[in-house]
This record gives structure tokens, C-alpha cells and sequence, in this order.
């Protein structure tokens, strides 16, 4: 309980420095919109160009754990899109949704908590894992949100916009390039690395402050629905990944284990950094990352027991 508890206790803070900082006047009206922009633009892609660019094809093959990784974060992305569809929300809105159900703080709290709990072993795997949910999951949310910003009527042309939108987005762009800069087989240069490295660093913390300031202000929108997208991530998602990496896989126990503490983390602050870069409604996914982040003390610490 403790070495989970020091993992997640930093996030509460950064998010309480926030809130405190908008109450107070020490930050604007603007502030949450604008530090949000900050990651979306610089720091978001400096960490995936970096993450990519480095990243090695012998470190990241490992067949077994990426489907077990990559099959129940999907599911339940598609699961929680479908539902909200099917209840007639937009499809940009119910993207977020689905993101917010499936997208795992792996970088914040899953690298240290592995860190702590697996040594250096634990690693690799968790760095998988970023991989999967940071570029996978996120971009293929970014492109359905773009294919529901269209309202074209012809496909041709809904189809030629959403390519065009998404060329110009950041966070699909910045991975591309990534990993074309490794497919050549150059080093990132020592000092374009430190940039990144800094930029990239800045990431969370910005990010989990940005929360802070938007839950200071007065919410309009509704937070119903919140409670449901908790339970997936932190009830059915950890259910899923563990009959696949204890059973159908049967993957070694270090890499079960890791998979299984992956799926069990709480929600990132992706979808709200989505949510406010699109001008949508972010009081579900706010209200979904303090809240998982908050019950995540209880599941980890369950399967941290059991494990």
C-alpha cells in the first residue's frame, strides 16, 4: 500500500497546486487552456518523437505481451465508444469517453510503480506499454475525433480533411517521424536529445497542473457517466489482462505481472488534454482521472497483494 500510495500521492499535489493557483488568482481564466496547448504542441510530441526515435525493434518485440497489452485496451476503447454512440453522443465526445476508459497512466505512474515493485526488470515491459497506449490508443482516438469533426457529405471530400487534419496534428505527426528516425539507424545527436528530454519531462506535470486549474473553475457540464468509465479502467480492464497473460498467453511471470499492474493503473490525463485541445466538454474525463487516480490506491494495492 505504501510504495503505491508514494507513487500517487505526487499526482494529487500537482493537481492540487493547480487548483490552488486558479482560486488564489495566481493564474488566469486562460491559464488551463493555455498550459494545456503548451503539452499538446511542444511537450506531448517531444516525448513521442523521443520515445519512438529511440526505441528499438529487439526491446519492444514481444508478441505475447503486446497483444496482451494492446487486445483489452482496444476492447475496451471500442466498448465504451459503441456504448456512448449507441446512446447518442457525438462522436468526438464519445472518442474522449472511450479514451478515458482505456488510457493508462503507464508514463507517470506505471514506469515508477513497476520501478518499485518488479526492480529493472520491470522496465521494459512498462516502457511497452507506453508505447501501446501513449501512440497506439491515442492516435487512433485523434483519428476518430477528426472524422467526427467532418460534416462533409461527400466521402471523398470527409475523407481528404480528416488526412489533411491529421497531418497537421502534432501528436500523430510527431510519432511518425519518430519512428522514421529510427528506422534509420541514426542516433538522436546529444544535444536535440536533452532538448527533447526536457520538453518531454515537462509533459505530466504540466499537464496534472492544467487539471488542477480547470477543476478550480466552475464546472457547467455534467460528470455523469464518470463512475462508468472508472469501472471499466479499473475493474474490467484488469479482469481482461489477466486471463490473457495468466492463461490464454501464459506469458513468464515477470512479464504477467507487468501486464497485469499495466491495466490496473488509473486514468492519464490524455483524454482531458484531448478534451481541452478540441474545445470539447472535459468535466466527465476530469472527474474520471481524479477519480480512478483516487481508487487506483485500493485496486493496485489488490493485485500488488495477490501478485
Amino acid at each position: 500500500m505504501s510504495s503505491v500510495i508514494s507513487v500517487v500521492l505526487p499526482i494529487f499535489g500537482l493537481i492540487l497546486v493547480g487548483y490552488l493557483c486558479r482560486r488564489t488568482g495566481r493564474l488566469g481564466e486562460t491559464a488551463a487552456s493555455e498550459l494545456n496547448r503548451f503539452v499538446v504542441w511542444l511537450c506531448l510530441p517531444a516525448l513521442l518523437f523521443r520515445t519512438t526515435a529511440t526505441a528499438s525493434w529487439q526491446e519492444i518485440w514481444h508478441p505475447g505481451f503486446i497483444a496482451t497489452i494492446t487486445l483489452p485496451t482496444l476492447a475496451i476503447f471500442a466498448i465504451t465508444l459503441g456504448y456512448r454512440l449507441r446512446g447518442k453522443r457525438h462522436l468526438v465526445d464519445a472518442s474522449i469517453d472511450g479514451l478515458g476508459a482505456a488510457y493508462a497512466n503507464t508514463g507517470y505512474v506505471g514506469i515508477p510503480l513497476s520501478l518499485l515493485v518488479l526492480g529493472e526488470s520491470g522496465l521494459e515491459p512498462a516502457l511497452i506499454a507506453t508505447l501501446i497506449v501513449v501512440c497506439v490508443l491515442f492516435a487512433i482516438a485523434v483519428v476518430c475525433i477528426e472524422i467526427g469533426l467532418q460534416a462533409e457529405q461527400s466521402y471523398a471530400k470527409a475523407v481528404g480533411k480528416v488526412i489533411r487534419a491529421l497531418g497537421k496534428n502534432p501528436l500523430v505527426v510527431s510519432p511518425i517521424l519518430g519512428t522514421l528516425w529510427a528506422i534509420s539507424g541514426t542516433a538522436l545527436p546529444g544535444p536535440l536529445d536533452e532538448f527533447l528530454q526536457l520538453l518531454g519531462k515537462a509533459t505530466t506535470p504540466c499537464a496534472l497542473v492544467s487539471l488542477g486549474l480547470f477543476l478550480a473553475q466552475k464546472q457547467s457540464g455534467s460528470t455523469q457517466g464518470a463512475w462508468g468509465l472508472v469501472g471499466l479502467k479499473l475493474l474490467l480492464h484488469p479482469l481482461i489482462t489477466w486471463y490473457l497473460a495468466f492463461h490464454l498467453f501464459a506469458l513468464p511471470p515477470l512479464w504477467a505481472k507487468s501486464a497485469l499492474l499495466m491495466s490496473a493503473l488509473p486514468t492519464g490525463t490524455g483524454p482531458f488534454m484531448l478534451a481541452e485541445f478540441y474545445r470539447r466538454e472535459a468535466a466527465v474525463v476530469s472527474r474520471t482521472v481524479l477519480l480512478s487516480t483516487l481508487g487506483s490506491v485500493v485496486t493496485l494495492s489488490l493485485c500488488l497483494y495477490w501478485l
